[in-house]
């Protein structure tokens, strides 16, 4: 059967095209040759299980450890004395499917190790250890999903084991999951508040992260498609390909999925390249069908602590909230956001454009517009007629949209992009681009070969608007385009509703600058 691009579970070799399971945390081997014990965070389908599950049997086919990888994912009583023999029973299962019969543990009971549940894990780990030829190495994927009092449990057991080496125990344990150590604290009690005991949580020698494929990668991915099949990517379809997706793997095997390899793949034809025209009508179906990796992604946008990281990147403002550092690393670490060209961002345009719509849905569903009607005679946008529209929306529905919207600050950009999106569906493609610190969120709008810039601001003070103009000059000019439009909302504004919305024209270096002060 030939191989394909995998988005469901860990990549096979002789299935699925992937790269080699190590090259993105090259520092494994050093760590477990050393003994030590570390952790390995990234955000879900990034290729956690497929990294640790590839490497274990690399360690044991080596013939230097006998090496285990074992997902806690299915632990979800909150008791530990319940819950500890069970996952020792779950440890011991997968230690005898993955090992040969002189490396797997012996057929214990739960009497030989230790009547007392809260310590039969480290019972187990210390016995197996002492009966193993070889040094013992153990990969717990999705540890961070474990129940608070069993994850306290679990890593108490393993310090307590760890802090009496040279006594047998194992030789490198790696604690996998979406969320740092640093971050399991949260997740256990008030990082005010103390466990009475030596801290669980010093047990990692150091914390690696599994980074994006690099563009060269995504290339070499694709080439393997190339080099079984005949099929070619062409160049720019690459780069737009690792544009939309920053390396997401599972973005990117998804892509490549529709496009070639699904059995309705929107190229099916092998001696059909793959053009960059494809890959952005295959982003289009991808965020249309929102698949379970970007559902469970979206299923966090209303976590108040995602709110907090999201809501300033998307309206372009400053935070200085105290929990802000902390918020951000936690949105980092589930994929959400990145730093990319000195800027902190939504982590990839995909997700940049998914994000808006998922959080505006019911309001766009909820516009009766005829799209038609705002189509200029050139085929592309009358942004112009579209803000006219606009205003007589936002003086009937603002203010309670405006109420109901989960993302206060960001609402007014939320419900502009909605009606937007709602005008555009299928017929062209909203391009937005919003980081922290631009005070500006950009939309570009390409229908029917031509490209409008629209620039959303917030009313701050007397520099909004020059700066607002100025800002919308450069990036029409960018685009070859003498015409631009500037949307200033006012959170503050005392004007009654059925009277906002206010449209003049300006000219800004030359640009014609329609401007919305709504």
């Amino acid at each position: 059967m030939p191989r394909r691009f995998n988005t469901a579970g860990p990549c096979l070799a002789s299935d699925h095209y992937m790269l080699p399971a190590t090259r993105r945390t090259p520092q494994v081997h050093a760590l477990v040759d050393s003994g030590l014990y570390f952790a390995v965070h990234a955000a879900r389908q990034t290729g956690k299980t497929t990294l640790i599950r590839n490497f274990a049997r690399e360690l044991t086919a080596s013939g230097r450890f006998a090496a285990v990888a074992v997902s806690l994912e299915w632990v979800t009583g909150e008791d530990p004395l319940t819950m500890m023999p069970m996952l020792t029973d779950g440890l011991l299962a997968r230690a005898r499917e993955q090992l040969p019969a002189e490396l797997s543990p012996p057929a214990w009971t739960t009497e030989e190790l230790g009547r007392n549940a809260a310590a039969v894990l480290r019972n187990l780990l210390a016995a197996w250890s002492s009966a193993c030829p070889l040094p013992v190495v153990l990969f717990f994927d999705e540890i961070d999903s474990l129940p608070p009092d069993v994850l306290v449990s679990v890593l108490r057991q393993l310090r307590d084991g760890y802090c009496s080496r040279p006594a047998p125990f194992p030789h490198s344990v790696a604690l996998v999951g979406m969320r740092d150590v640093r971050d399991y604290r949260a997740a256990v009690r008030d990082p005010a508040a103390t466990l009475g005991t030596a801290s669980p949580f010093n047990i990692k020698s150091e914390s690696l992260s599994l980074r994006n494929f690099d563009a060269a990668e995504v290339a070499e991915l694709l080439g393997q498609h190339t080099a079984e099949t005949g099929q070619r990517f062409d160049d720019d379809a690459v780069a737009e390909l690792f544009e939309q997706t920053q390396g997401q793997p599972w973005l990117v095997n998804a892509l490549a999925a529709l496009l070639t390899t699904q059995w309705n793949a929107l190229v099916p034809e092998r001696s059909v390249a793959v053009s960059r025209d494809k890959v952005l009508e295959a982003k289009e179906l991808l965020i249309e069908r929102r698949d379970t990796h970007l559902d469970s992604l979206v299923a966090r946008l209303h976590e108040p602590r995602v709110r907090r990281v999201i809501e300033p990147v998307m309206t372009g403002e400053l935070s200085v909230d105290a929990t802000y550092d902390a918020d951000w690393s936690y949105v980092r670490d589930l994929g959400l956001v990145s730093i990319r060209d000195g800027k902190r961002q939504i982590a990839n345009p995909i997700y940049q454009e998914i994000i808006p719509r998922v959080l505006t849905h019911q309001v766009q569903t909820g516009i009766a517009l005829e799209p038609a009607c705002f189509v200029a005679a050139d085929g592309g946008l009358d942004v112009g007629k579209l803000l006219e529209a606009f205003v007589g929306f936002w003086r009937r529905h603002g203010e309670v949209l405006l109420r109901g919207m989960p993302y206060q600050e960001a609402a007014p950009h939320l419900v502009l992009m909605a009606y937007l999106q709602r005008v555009v569906n299928g017929g062209g493609r909203v391009h937005r681009e919003f980081a922290v610190g631009t005070g500006r969120a950009d939309l570009v709008v390409e229908l029917g070969g031509r490209s409008d810039v629209i620039e959303l601001k917030l009313q701050r003070g007397k520099h909004t608007l020059p700066d607002g103009l100025l800002q919308v000059a450069r990036y029409a000019k960018r685009l070859g385009r003498d015409v631009g439009y500037l949307v200033v909302f006012d959170p503050k504004a005392t004007t009654p509703w059925d009277e906002r919305g206010v449209l003049e024209e300006l000219l800004e270096d030359g640009v014609r600058i329609t401007v919305l002060r709504a």
